[in-house]
């Protein structure tokens, strides 16, 4: 898809400022984005790229109560290291701001009182769970217990990590308080909420305008909440730590706004921060405000509904009766899928994981940029193994890219006085069979597309061009008997090794700024690119002319990677796996119960019959009774089945049901009861009924 806007905002998802970013977080959001964002400042397009840290929400402060330390100090440690590691893996945000700071204060009160004025919040009183020992209500994080579902011991009260289902706090069995261990109560607390299905049909419409060109992933999970029905969503928490409501009430005391809709307000905040330092601290509208402005959002796929649903919903309340300082909506929302970590999930509580500042301090950056850009979890979950990133590292960065550059440079150095032998003949340059109008095209498609594997894989595909023809060229052979061949094959060499550095550099950047600098031109790559001056197209035709000098001296681009060096990390591994599989073992849910065995022929007396529900009615002062008419055959029969909660009296008319139809008859609430009907139990507690499809079935047996 063609875009003709004239500057690009990207942002990426906030890390939760508790702890190290690993690998899958590099893998899913910041590489891809810092890829994107440098093709097209190659391109010479006007692109920012904003991001940062989430520095609220209850994982910090639990982190803080067993760290014995305050929320701050907590924030301070990890926003520094993530920041850190981001700038040693080069990833070139234009600004990685910090929701604690100022500005976003400021802006996330902003948003509340803009529609708290205009009176779209609902306030609620519910109940909620507080520690009696503690003193204080408890968010779901701050709530553990046994699963509902798997069994599983430690789950917590939003979600049960082993089995993946996602809890309410009331759902757990046997729940306690993690400050004190104590039996949480349920006691009454007032809370604002965000009504999302006041914009249920303009979410719609904005999900629906963009079928097509986002991933199918982001519109699936966008359409599975909207089908559901959104519902009304808490926006505000009883915790200590966070954004303080900017209102003067009683019922205002103690409450902080939820990290949910504080934290994607990061991305404007940080972007005014952006504005201040660059001297106009009205510069940041032209990103949000102006239709021109093209905002794409990285994230991850958990993060989907926040971005494509609720973010949205928060600035269509901010624009609503508005005609200036209206915000534009994400024009594309690249969610990835996970990458996993030698087979399994990457999990931080499980310390199943390889961080990035621990990674950077053993290997080079660029081997795993491109390791993970060769990996890129775009429609499915994919693997990192330290297999794969030494094969790659070594057979395709080492032999390929790397053999040709040295090869190229250390022949022209040593036989051509470090100088361009020879000027390029355009219609040799596009005579070398590589159709060069094809395979940029191909680039661009994938790098316009978010299709971050493709980009790799095709510059490597050049790259393999260069150095099959270096190869089929014997320069080393042809300069004995025609030097003046062998001169004009090594200029066409180093034009190659110019535009594969222009080509790499979204990819590795570093390693494109030495080839940069091997070639002999003065400074970096980085420092070529501006908006309103393409440089990507350049790559296109030779660049170099006969005499330029380069830099007279070479170096080897990457070092191979021996077994020895990946050893101690799959030993590490196996530890790691060891300790997955202990605390599998321990928490395994319970072995299911079943009723006592019988035999086959106390399983032949059971009559399952298929009915149908000719008619239903509520049973009076039974506010859990349905009286049901069923077709059986022949016959009808009356039953009276628990499932009024679940299903109304209109929909029950027309199914099909399994009835156990020789049930001794049975009297309840003063009506006859004829058998029992067949239902199960899901997760979240609604009953579903079996309900066999076919024609012809009415009456016949179930076996």
């Amino acid at each position: 898809m063609t875009h003709t806007h004239q500057r690009t905002l990207v942002t990426t998802a906030l890390p939760y400022a508790n702890g190290p970013v690993h690998l899958g977080h590099l893998a899913g959001v910041y590489l891809p984005a810092d890829i994107y964002v440098r093709y097209k400042r190659l391109c010479g397009h006007d692109v920012i790229h904003i991001g940062g840290s989430d520095e609220h929400g209850v994982p910090i402060t639990i982190t803080a109560d067993k760290e014995g330390i305050s929320p701050q100090d907590v924030v301070d440690r990890y926003h520094k290291m993530n920041a850190d590691a981001f700038a040693k893996c080069g990833i070139s945000f234009d600004y990685y701001g910090r929701t604690s700071g100022p500005v976003h204060h400021q802006t996330a009160r902003e948003f509340f009182s803009e529609i708290e004025k205009k009176g779209i919040f609902v306030k609620k009183t519910e109940k909620q769970f507080f520690d009696p020992k503690a003193g204080r209500f408890l968010s779901d994080r701050y709530i553990t217990g046994t699963c509902p579902v798997c069994k599983t011991p430690g789950a917590n009260g939003d979600q049960c990590e082993q089995c993946g289902t996602h809890l309410s706090p009331t759902e757990l069995i046997d729940p306690k308080s993690k400050l004190s261990d104590a039996t949480p109560e349920l006691r009454e607390t007032l809370h604002w909420y965000f009504p999302l299905g006041r914009f249920q049909k303009q979410l719609e419409d904005y999900v629906e305008s963009h079928h097509g060109d986002w991933r199918s992933n982001v519109v699936n999970y966008s359409r599975t909440w909207l089908n559901q029905g959104l519902a009304d969503r808490a926006i505000t928490r009883d915790l200590a730590w966070g954004i303080s409501l900017p209102l003067d009430s009683e019922e205002a005391k103690g409450k902080v706004l939820y990290v949910w809709f504080d934290a994607v307000l990061g991305y404007i905040s940080f972007t005014k921060e952006w504005a201040e330092k660059q001297g106009d601290a009205e510069l940041w509208r032209r990103y949000w405000q102006d239709p021109e402005t093209r905002i794409i959002n990285f994230i991850g796929k958990d993060n989907v509904v926040f971005h494509t649903l609720m973010f949205p919903a928060i600035l269509m309340a901010w624009n609503e009766g508005r005609s200036e300082g209206r915000y534009e909506l994400a024009d594309n929302v690249p969610a990835s899928e996970f990458m996993n970590f030698e087979g399994r999930k990457f999990s931080k509580s499980r310390n199943y994981a390889v961080y990035l500042g621990e990674f950077l301090e053993r290997f080079p950056a660029d081997t795993l940029r491109y390791s993970i850009a060769m990996n890129y979890p775009e429609n499915k979950d994919t693997d990192f193994s330290w297999s794969d990133f030494q094969n790659r590292t070594n057979g395709e960065l080492a032999d390929t890219l790397g053999n040709f550059i040295k090869r190229s440079i250390d022949f022209t150095n040593a036989r051509f006085g470090g100088e361009v032998p020879a000027e390029i003949d355009l219609d040799v340059w596009d005579g070398l069979g590589l159709d060069w109008l094809s395979s940029f095209g191909k680039l661009e498609a994938a790098y316009d597309g978010f299709h971050f594997r493709e980009a790799a894989t095709q510059a490597m595909e050049i790259a393999r061009f260069a150095n099959r023809f270096l190869t089929e060229s014997e320069p080393w052979k042809v300069i004995k008997v025609d030097p003046e061949a062998a001169g004009r094959t090594m200029a066409v060499s180093l034009n190659l090794c110019r535009t594969l550095a222009l080509l790499f550099w979204p990819i590795v950047p570093e390693t494109a700024n030495r080839i940069w600098k091997m070639l002999g031109f003065g400074g970096r790559i980085d420092d070529l690119v501006e908006p309103g001056k393409p440089v990507w197209r350049q790559a296109l035709e030779p660049g170099l002319k006969k005499g330029h000098k380069l830099l007279g001296s070479s170096e080897i681009l990457f070092s191979k990677i021996e077994d020895k060096d990946i050893e101690p990390e799959l030993k590490k591994i196996e530890v790691l796996l060891a300790e997955a599989e202990r605390r599998e073992a321990a928490e395994a849910p319970a072995p299911m119960t079943f009723k006592p065995e019988i035999t086959f022929d106390d399983f032949q007396k059971i009559d399952l019959r298929v009915a149908r529900v000719i008619a239903c009615e509520p049973v009076k002062k039974a506010n859990k009774l349905l009286k049901l008419q069923l077709q059986v055959g022949s016959e009808q029969r009356q039953v009276l089945s628990g499932i009024a909660q679940h299903f109304t009296p209109e929909e029950m008319v027309g199914k099909n049901v399994v009835l156990v139809a020789n049930l001794a008859d049975r009297t309840m609430r003063g009506e006859l009861s004829q058998g029992m009907i067949l239902a199960v139990e899901g997760a979240d507690g609604r009953l579903f009924l079996l309900e066999p499809q076919g024609e012809g079935i009415n009456g016949n047996s179930v076996s």
